[in-house]
């Protein structure tokens, strides 16, 4: 394999660019042209192609965010979409293609393997929510966002002896809100993957104030519900101020962790040693400790499952 292609799509993660920079220069290490493809799918099927240097990926394994930038495409959702995507592979002779990116990102890859164009996977997304790994590029690094914002946010509820509702990313993965609730020492967290009760909630908190507490943190993943929406009701059952906020973007910027950087390197590496022995289809990730890859498409079939272990840990350690 002589020419290979790289592309971000979905949602950008930190360690996107880290990822980047391993793919292209591990590319060059085995003697391969190396294109990329600026704004993801839909800069596949417009031909926004780009040849990248050694030098084309200095200075940006600290940087949060794409330099390929990314964007959401429908279009390649269509047959007529994928065939525009696939001449612009013939077109510049690209031989493989490394994607990073989220579960719909996987699924185009998919595609363009099922067309014949050997095509791997890089998890790249801040939810943590692909199933078929232990983690996903950019996750440790939104947590440990989120868990920032949260120590702040502690030092003023208390202040003002108040309950703060937290609101973070997860629509339908309760990931983020799970694990920056335990690191932060939050009494309640909130996640789609568990039904909640606001008696049991609101009971909890008098509990932890009878016990000496000056204030209570909530973490709610996005996929339940607003802060806003979540402390309307929370305020209507409890004597306690009650006070939303919502991290949002924020989360997805930002420097990436050593973890990410790690991942993103290995990952990266991992995907080009996979193309340059010919092999498509694939999806790179972690499994204790270990880098791994399984075929892309039994990769996205798999159902996550939520740590109702962890999730009960927070329950014995929240007072």
């Amino acid at each position: 394999m002589k020419r290979i292609g790289l592309l971000t799509s979905g949602g950008d993660a930190p360690g996107m660019n880290a990822a980047i920079r391993a793919v292209v220069r591990s590319g060059i290490y085995f003697g391969m042209e190396v294109f990329g493809i600026e704004r993801g799918y839909a800069g596949l099927i417009e031909d926004n192609v780009v040849k990248m240097e050694m030098r084309s990926v200095s200075n940006i394994v600290q940087r949060g965010g794409t330099c390929l930038r990314t964007a959401r495409c429908l279009e390649m959702k269509t047959k007529e979409g994928q065939e525009k995507a696939l001449a612009t592979l013939q077109r510049h002779g690209i031989e493989g293609l490394v994607v990073i990116g989220g579960d719909g990102s996987f699924r185009g890859a998919k595609v363009l393997s099922e067309y014949g164009v050997p095509t791997i996977g890089i998890p790249g997304t801040i939810d943590n929510d692909l199933a078929y790994t232990d983690y996903t590029l950019g996750f440790d690094t939104a947590v440990n966002t989120c868990l920032d914002v949260i120590n702040k946010l502690r030092d003023t509820m208390t202040s003002h002896e108040r309950v703060c509702v937290v609101e973070v990313m997860g629509r339908h993965c309760g990931d983020i809100a799970l694990y920056s609730g335990i690191a932060s020492g939050a009494e309640i967290i909130v996640v789609p993957e568990v039904e909640f009760d606001i008696a049991d909630i609101e009971a909890k908190i008098r509990r932890s104030r009878a016990n000496g507490k000056h204030s209570n943190i909530v973490v709610i993943a996005e996929g339940v519900m607003s802060a806003e929406k979540f402390a309307d009701k929370l305020q209507a059952v409890t004597e306690y101020s009650v006070r939303p906020t919502c991290i949002g973007h924020v989360q997805r910027g930002g420097s990436p962790s050593m973890a990410d950087r790690m991942l993103a390197a290995q990952f990266g590496n991992k995907a080009v040693r996979l193309l340059n022995e010919g092999i498509g289809n694939r999806a790179v990730g972690i499994r204790e400790n270990k880098i791994i890859d399984m075929d892309i498409i039994e990769a996205v079939s798999m159902q996550k499952t939520f740590n109702h272990e962890l999730y009960e840990t927070l329950q014995m350690i929240s007072m």
